[in-house]
């Protein structure tokens, strides 16, 4: 049987992963965040994958945008050469987390204005 929060999961921490890794390979860096590449542009996508998981599978959206997001320091712990920052890493992943929060939120209500109209 499909389960939909288990694919929901799935989907947003390989994506989640893919654009973290993606993003350190093609810019040569250690951690991603250090590239202007991954705000530019895995950053933004994460937020948009977290949108559009949101749309998909609108039940309880924020999970979708904390899985993406938090999917990131995991691989962070296993890349990095040292772990002095990695609380305050944790924090500010946190912090990036709200915005991809904000806009799962977002697809779910436009998944439901399209649901009732």
């Amino acid at each position: 049987m499909n389960n939909p929060a288990r694919s929901a999961y799935t989907k947003a921490i390989s994506g989640g992963a893919f654009l973290w890794i993606a993003t350190a390979l093609a810019s040569g860096k250690a951690e991603a965040w250090d590239s202007s590449l991954y705000w530019m542009l895995a950053y933004p996508l994460t937020i948009l994958l977290a949108g559009a998981l949101g749309y998909r599978y609108p039940e309880q959206p924020w999970r979708w945008a904390l899985a993406a997001m938090l999917i990131q320091p995991v691989i962070l712990v296993f890349t990095a050469s040292g772990f002095g920052l990695l609380p305050l890493g944790l924090i500010l992943f946190a912090v990036l987390a709200l915005p991809a929060i904000a806009v799962a939120q977002l697809g779910a209500w436009l998944a439901s204005r399209n649901e009732n109209a």
